[in-house]
């Protein structure tokens, strides 16, 4: 019933497989590596922390996914909510926090709530994507300008953006030459590289530049000190029992973000080799995934598009492939760690910059917005309350107006109508069983044909039909 795809990819598994997952599986890892640090950067967080989660909650998610091809790790769809929980409650209370969204998505799958999850209205999970990369490159203003800001960046991004007005003046050019020149180096190798780690080749580049010129720009070492070349021994966080009952809407909503994310990306990878996914084993696996994380000390995980689309393009042929995308960001945390300190903030800032215009999802958004009005509603309002409010906010009310917008519209093709005298009196043909010639319909009663979906947002329409009847007689 609950069976990971890899038990049933074992079952036929042969050395040519495990060669086609070797290579598939070393080429994701190399790809992970400047999005697993630039993720976590973003969230305000140590960069081996997200390389932490993309070793170990990668791992678990490819041993037990539902999906042969899907590929885990942390996500720009965290990176807001994070923020917020970090602000508030810590770093105790996000390992709690992921503890718990691992929790609700075990519950998800046992619950068999996968093929629902499918069915969160489009307007909402663009709306919420495309502000989410807005607010993550805001979050990245500082590190590609350079910007001297001593006092703490605040959370808001009206007020976020009032701070760098304030301070550009304080412009550092090598950091914008090296964030502008990652971008541009990335998108190169992407053209004339397709099967490439475009964003390693970026990082590695620029950052050889920044250290053959010893360019005066902030790095990851100045920033977080170096490295460790070794995992950190699970531990289970201390639960602050008082933060618990606060901390359940954002832990829900890092749930379902993991849901809507990892569904869509499995959805992507059976659209690209035909294959079927199980949604509520993948659910579950996302849970085993960010409770593991959790206890390494990791952020919160889900299934990621862009590598599992990789994952695929470089011949993957099972779950294997995942979980060696897993060691092999291992061995290189093991073997380069010491190095990574050298990266500048302005190069990984640059990668991020690539990653936000991918999510933005601008041709869906436009798109959308020709659409009907109430689609166009629904975008506009989450995409806005993801932006200036708060992405836990923007997803509830998302949700609830696209619900009531269906019900809406379910109602508008219902149609209930009052059968008239003449037609009980009508002989013409009709074969049905409802046939109004068959009636015997006693004087002093209505009878009203009721079409359509027949549940309650029906029941106005059926009122306004007995008022006019009665109105009448």
């Amino acid at each position: 019933m609950f069976k990971p795809a890899l038990v049933s990819s074992l079952k036929t598994y042969t050395k040519q497989t495990f060669f086609s997952d070797l290579f598939a599986g070393l080429t994701v890892g190399v790809v992970a590596i400047p999005l697993a640090m630039a993720f976590a950067i973003a969230c305000g967080l140590s960069p081996s922390q997200g390389l932490v989660t993309a070793i170990v909650a990668g791992f678990l998610i490819s041993l037990f996914s539902g999906s042969k091809y899907q590929i885990g790790g942390p996500t720009g769809a965290f990176v807001i909510i994070i923020m917020g929980v970090l602000e508030q409650y810590h770093a105790s209370g996000l390992l709690i926090c992921t503890l718990m969204a691992g929790v609700f998505l075990i519950i998800f799958g046992v619950c068999r709530m996968g093929a629902l999850i499918r069915f969160i209205p489009f307007p909402v999970t663009t709306g919420f994507t495309s502000g989410i990369a807005v607010v993550i490159f805001s979050t990245q203003i500082k590190d590609i300008f350079g910007l001297t800001i001593a006092e703490k960046i605040p959370g808001d991004f009206i007020d976020k953006w009032a701070c760098y007005f304030q301070h550009f003046h304080t412009v550092n050019w090598a950091a914008l030459g090296l964030a502008a020149g990652t971008v541009i180096l990335t998108l190169l190798s992407r053209r004339f590289w397709p099967k490439g780690p475009a964003m390693l080749v970026g990082m590695l580049g620029m950052t050889a530049v920044s250290v053959a010129f010893t360019l005066p720009v902030a790095t990851i070492g100045q920033a977080f000190g170096s490295l460790p070349n070794t995992l950190p021994l699970p531990s289970l966080p201390h639960i602050d029992w008082h933060n618990v009952g606060a901390l359940t809407a954002p832990a829900f909503t890092i749930a379902l973000l993991a849901a809507i994310e990892s569904l869509l990306s499995a959805s992507v990878a059976d659209g690209m080799t035909g294959g079927r996914h199980k949604p509520n084993m993948e659910l579950i696996a996302q849970g085993i995934g960010n409770i593991g994380s959790a206890l390494f000390g990791g952020i919160p995980a889900t299934g990621a598009i862009a590598r599992t689309a990789t994952n695929i393009k470089a011949g993957a042929k099972s779950p294997v492939s995942g979980m060696i995308h897993s060691l092999t960001l291992l061995a290189i945390l093991m073997a380069f760690a010491q190095y990574a300190q050298q990266i500048p903030l302005a190069v990984l800032a640059g990668i991020l910059t690539v990653v936000c215009y991918n999510m933005s999802e601008m041709h869906t958004f436009s798109r959308l917005l020709k659409g009907p009005r109430q689609d166009a509603a629904v975008l506009v309002i989450t995409f806005l309350l993801t932006v200036f409010v708060d992405l836990v906010v923007a997803v509830e009310v998302g949700v609830v107006l696209a619900a009531l917008l269906f019900m809406g519209r379910m109602a508008q093709i219902s149609d209930v109508s009052a059968i008239k005298n003449e037609l009980l009196d009508d002989d013409s043909e009709d074969s049905g069983d409802r046939s109004t010639a068959k009636l015997n319909i006693p004087e002093g009663v209505e009878v009203f044909d009721v079409k359509g979906p027949f549940f309650f947002g029906a029941v106005e329409q059926f009122k306004d039909q007995v008022l006019k009847t009665l109105e009448h007689d």
